[in-house]
């Protein structure tokens, strides 16, 4: 038997392992299991390329609790190590780096990232065991080798009893630990981190119920027998080629991931690349609501099928992580931070492919079948919005396939809105007008003023259309967009613009002299217009400008330390209408004002702006004037 120290100088090195290195002490679990896959797969390779005669097998890694002794069994039956490649591997390399880390990063020992670098994962163990064992026979004709470790630097080397070949790690578990000693827990971290392991991994037994004989009795009870309990799926859809998978490999897969999910996906997304880096996945569209926070971490990151984290940002261009799926890439490390992940180059790549693949899949899906990409358009269309603010290449791919549907679901792309408006939607100095509508329901009478004279009105009413309105109207010098109840609609009426007020001058000083004594000077501005008589008698608007500066408060549009906007409106009265004009020749002041304050009122309910005790007020008075 063999003695001796592990090769660092250091006397802290465990005291770090256990405390610092992982944030979450279940990661000792995906790393030892990650350790037995590679012996796995090392032996394939070598069976093979024919450097060994050792039949490959069906090998499988198992976990075991042994609840009674405190202690958790790791068993693979993969390459395995002789006494000499223990003592390189676990005694040597490990720590060949253990000063140099512990100066780099003594002030920063919480940053994962650095495990990787030091080859420190097999020693993640020490975080739950006061004691651990590794037992292990090489493939190769030697002796198997029997090692153990107590928490500190020294170690026992000695032959083994191990007659096949693989590894088996012994944890004993610390006191403070003893979850990872629950079927349960272990379950649970087997399901979140191995599900997809490339080697079938084994935990337990479950009874399966053999099929019946065709001649057996009715009431003959089934058979059962107990079976090993495989917890992964060593084959996942996104390690297999596009062309060997049908639409409901996809759709089952994508149950897979998501159980809980009952809606189909809406298409999806096969990655593969393997130049200038590694990446293969699948990214499914769901149906998307507009609450953006609630669709975030549903895409899983994967490494070799090892399980990473759900927190993709980074790796996925934001825009993106409202989806869901898989990303499995080798050049991305197992343990990564934040900080490294933004720093990295081959990260900042994966990103750019990632975005333009999904932007020449949106494209195809937009030519191959239109009428389909539309009527999956609203589910779709917070992603590419998002998209297209955020990233400046995707915004110029999504001008091929991004949709504005009118207010009567008709789909233009941009230029073909344009294209459409051309003649008949453009302001007084010749500049082509979009006008839309945020809320169909709200602003109703709007609409259909704008739609009497022949406009085409867009419906934009997800949470980012602010912040998208100013980046289309900066990328297109000849277009401004104005909101249906917006006070610059009046700037597109031309054939408006000869219509006279059947009041003289003076009457129409009188008028807004009358209306401002009874309107809230600090809500309302009064101006008065020349419109059809069958128009309505008030318009209440809102100053695009004003407008749009709220809409970008509230949604985090970079307007802080504005204060908060004022309401501010504007009561549009119209000359020609005969109410207005009774309302002029009433000589009770009394009288007079209850007539404005009833008509404002109206034209406020119009709008949703008469609540609370306005509007109950509103109501005993029209009760009062039905008397």
């Amino acid at each position: 038997m063999a003695t001796g120290k592990i090769n660092v100088s250091v006397e802290n090195i465990f005291p770090l392992i256990k405390k610092f290195l992982y944030s979450d002490h279940e990661i000792f679990l995906r790393e030892l299991i990650s350790n037995a896959t590679d012996a796995t797969l090392k032996l394939k390779h070598l069976a093979n390329i024919g450097e060994t005669s050792v039949e490959y097998g069906n090998p499988v890694i198992e976990v075991k609790i042994d609840e009674e002794n405190s202690k958790l069994h790791i068993i693979d039956e993969g390459i395995g190590m002789t006494k000499e490649e223990v003592e390189k591997y676990i005694n040597e390399v490990a720590f060949s780096g253990a000063e140099e880390f512990l100066e780099k990063y003594k002030d920063s020992a919480k940053d994962s990232g650095i495990i990787g670098h030091f080859g420190l994962g097999f020693y993640s163990a020490f975080m739950v065991a006061n004691k651990v064992e590794i037992i292990t026979k090489s493939f190769k004709d030697e002796p198997a080798a029997h090692w153990v470790c107590e928490g500190t630097t020294e170690f026992t080397l000695k032959d083994g009893n191990k007659e096949t070949r693989g590894t088996e790690i012994i944890l004993h578990i610390n006191e403070d630990d003893k979850e990872f000693l629950q079927e349960n827990r272990i379950s649970e971290l087997l399901t979140k981190y191995n599900k997809f392991m490339p080697v079938p991994i084994k935990f337990g037994t479950k009874e399966k119920e053999l099929p019946k004989a065709e001649d057996a009795p009715e009431d003959e009870e089934a058979k059962k027998v107990t079976v090993d309990n495989i917890i992964n799926n060593p084959e996942p859809a996104w390690t297999k080629q596009p062309t060997d998978l049908e639409e409901q490999d996809y759709n089952s897969f994508y149950r897979e991931l998501y159980p809980m999910q009952f809606e189909e996906p809406l298409f999806h997304i096969h990655l593969n690349v393997d130049y200038p880096f590694n990446l293969t996945g699948i990214l499914y569209f769901p149906k998307l609501s507009n609450d953006m926070t609630m669709q975030k971490d549903k895409i899983q990151l994967y490494q070799n099928q090892v399980f990473v984290t759900d927190n993709v940002e980074g790796i996925v261009p934001e825009f993106l992580t409202m989806l869901k799926g898989v990303i499995d890439s080798p050049d991305i490390p197992l343990n990564v931070s934040r900080s490294y992940l933004q720093a990295d180059g081959a990260v900042k790549k994966i990103s750019s492919y990632i975005s333009r693949k999904v932007a020449d899949k949106l494209k195809s899906l937009f030519n191959n079948n239109r009428e389909d990409f539309e009527q999956k358009w609203d589910d779709i269309k917070v992603v590419i919005e998002y998209g297209m603010l955020t990233e400046d290449k995707f915004f110029d791919k999504a001008q091929k396939f991004s949709l504005y549907p009118t207010v009567d679901k008709k789909y233009f792309t941009f230029e073909e809105y344009k294209e459409k408006i051309k003649d008949n939607q453009t302001d007084k100095d010749d500049k082509l007008v979009v006008l839309y509508a945020s809320n169909k329901d709200e602003q109703h009478s709007y609409i259909e003023a704008a739609k009497d004279k022949g406009y085409e009105v867009l419906l934009l009413d997800s949470p980012i259309v602010p912040h998208l309105i100013q980046k289309l109207e900066s990328s297109n010098e000849n277009v401004s967009f104005v909101r249906v109840d917006s006070d610059h609609v009046d700037n597109l009426i031309k054939k408006d613009e000869d219509k006279t007020s059947k009041l003289s001058e003076e009457e129409q000083e009188k008028l807004k002299t009358d209306f401002e004594k009874v309107v809230p000077k600090e809500k309302y501005t009064v101006q008065l217009e020349a419109m059809d008589s069958a128009a309505a008698p008030l318009i209440i608007t809102q100053p695009e400008f004003m407008r749009r500066m709220k809409e970008m408060q509230q949604t985090g549009g970079g307007m802080m330390g504005m204060g908060n906007m004022p309401e501010m409106y504007n009561l549009v009265v119209n000359t020609n209408n005969n109410l207005i004009s009774e309302i002029l020749k009433t000589e009770n002041a009394e009288e007079q004002e209850r007539k404005i304050k009833q008509s404002l009122d109206l034209a406020r309910l119009s709008q949703n702006l008469l609540k609370g005790e306005e509007l109950t007020n509103f109501v005993k008075r029209s009760f009062e004037m039905i008397k």
